[in-house]
């Protein structure tokens, strides 16, 4: 369902009216469009700066320059007339309460020379890097600093993220770093707003093919591809060269058949739930491409209703597609050694999950064991080269959220920083990425799709 506050708030004729009436004015996002570039961030300006100690700037400097961007160390903004379209602060060298003085000089002067749409990153350390106290809350600090430094921006259409570097001092970062600051960095990110990235050593080459598309000669499969979410993660996966096999219900039959058909994927008419569907799935990904690199488990229902007056058999549906049946296809493939060294899984969780639902225990209890089932599973899986990650969507534009009543749907809107709902593709583009090799580093993690906004979708 169209935004229609959004259309009114951009148009020149009604745009003042707008703001009379006192409404929110959200900002038309900006959003990449076709499969990722060598040069994803050529014509975009960024100012780069740390602190006496800090250990990431130059690779941050240089994993901008590689992606195309203009960089400047000196912590000025660029000359006048020219835009200035992100910040990047490396705040890993900051021990003590008086270093955090430097995200207040750095940041203050340059905030409102930022272009619409900008991208900022904070580069930190892990907390738990730190023995001293002092040193472990200054870092823990920042998560706090950027989140509240998201909300100020959200209204430009501008986002605002951390990458957290849990590797000790004396890493080569490089490789690590370069994919996920060049994504946060880019217009792929534009619904991921507030979220914490933590970065390892990478478990494979991060680096992309040369001269081809991130994913050619990946097979991927989706589930619940036939609409929404799954249906643009088949698109995007297609985009970067991936083969992807379209998984979801038989009664969903022609809609899976037309997005295997327009992605030039393979269609798989199954219910996840069905206690023969991993073994089916065994048998057939041998046969038909003989393994996997990617899998991301989107498939997933919901049987609304307070806990008081929940049918058990409501429950246990949805733990069995939501939960059980992620469980049992991924011990499958792993156990048939389907899933190829360097693979890649990603869970669809929820906001849900986090912040809670009225009316859905059920569901926030699957989608909350999701983010602790890719923690536990992401160092059981590393020595195979294997991530595993998770998704939250928040407020996403979606046939769920257009059957919404009218209230309900427009708080959830505008209760983002952004004050808009997402799009199906701002979450396949995060899904994608952490589908790559860029996102070698990246395991375990559970990162929201959501434009900081609490209403689970």
């Amino acid at each position: 369902m169209a935004d229609t506050l959004l259309r009114l708030a951009n148009d020149r004729r009604t745009a003042r009216l707008v703001r009379l009436l006192g409404l929110p004015t959200p900002v038309l996002l900006e959003r990449a469009s076709g499969g990722w570039q060598a040069q994803e961030l050529a014509g975009r300006t960024f100012v780069c700066a740390g602190g006496p100690h800090a250990r990431l700037l130059a690779d941050a400097g240089a994993a901008l320059r590689a992606a195309g961007a203009r960089v400047t160390e000196s912590g000025q903004p660029p000359d006048a007339g020219q835009p200035l379209h992100g910040l990047v602060f490396d705040a890993s060298g900051l021990r003590d309460v008086a270093d955090l003085r430097q995200l207040h000089d750095f940041f203050q002067p340059l905030l409102r020379p930022l272009a619409r749409n900008a991208r900022v990153v904070l580069l930190g350390e892990a907390p738990e890097l730190r023995a001293d106290p002092v040193a472990a809350a200054v870092a823990r600090s920042l998560e706090g600093f950027l989140r509240s430094l998201a909300k100020e921006l959200g209204r430009r259409g501008s986002v605002a993220n951390l990458i957290q570097v849990a590797t000790p001092p004396g890493a080569d970062l490089l490789l690590a770093l370069s994919g996920p600051l060049q994504f946060l960095c880019s217009a792929r990110c534009t619904y991921v707003d507030g979220q914490l990235m933590r970065i390892g050593h990478p478990l494979a080459d991060t680096r992309s093919p040369a001269g081809s598309r991130r994913l050619a000669g990946h097979v991927a499969l989706v589930t619940g591809a036939a609409r929404g979410i799954g249906a643009a993660t088949a698109a995007r996966l297609a985009e970067e060269g991936a083969r992807v096999l379209c998984l979801d219900i038989p009664a969903d039959r022609d809609a899976l058949y037309e997005t295997a058909a327009r992605v030039g994927g393979v269609p798989f008419a199954a219910d996840v739930a069905e206690a023969a569907t991993p073994q089916r799935l065994v048998e057939f990904v041998r046969a038909k491409f003989g393994g996997l690199d990617i899998v991301v488990h989107n498939a997933g229902i919901t049987r609304d209703k307070t806990l008081a007056n929940m049918p058990g058999h409501w429950w246990d549906q949805v733990l069995a597609i939501n939960l059980r049946a992620i469980l049992l296809i991924d011990a499958a493939l792993l156990d048939a050694q389907l899933l190829r060294r360097g693979g890649r899984i990603v869970c669809l969780s929820s906001m849900g999950g986090i912040a809670g639902n009225y009316g859905q225990t059920s569901y926030a209890t699957s989608k909350a064991a999701l983010i602790g089932y890719v923690a536990a599973q992401a160092p059981r899986l590393a020595p195979l080269g294997i991530t595993a990650n998770a998704v939250a969507p928040g407020f996403i534009e979606t046939r769920m959220t257009a059957a919404m009543p009218f209230l309900p749907r427009e708080a959830g809107r505008r209760m983002s920083s952004l004050a808009q709902g997402g799009q199906p593709r701002d979450v396949a583009e995060l899904i994608t990425f952490l589908a790559s090799p860029a996102a070698g580093a990246v395991s375990g993690n559970t990162i929201r799709v959501c434009g900081q906004g609490w209403l689970g979708a």
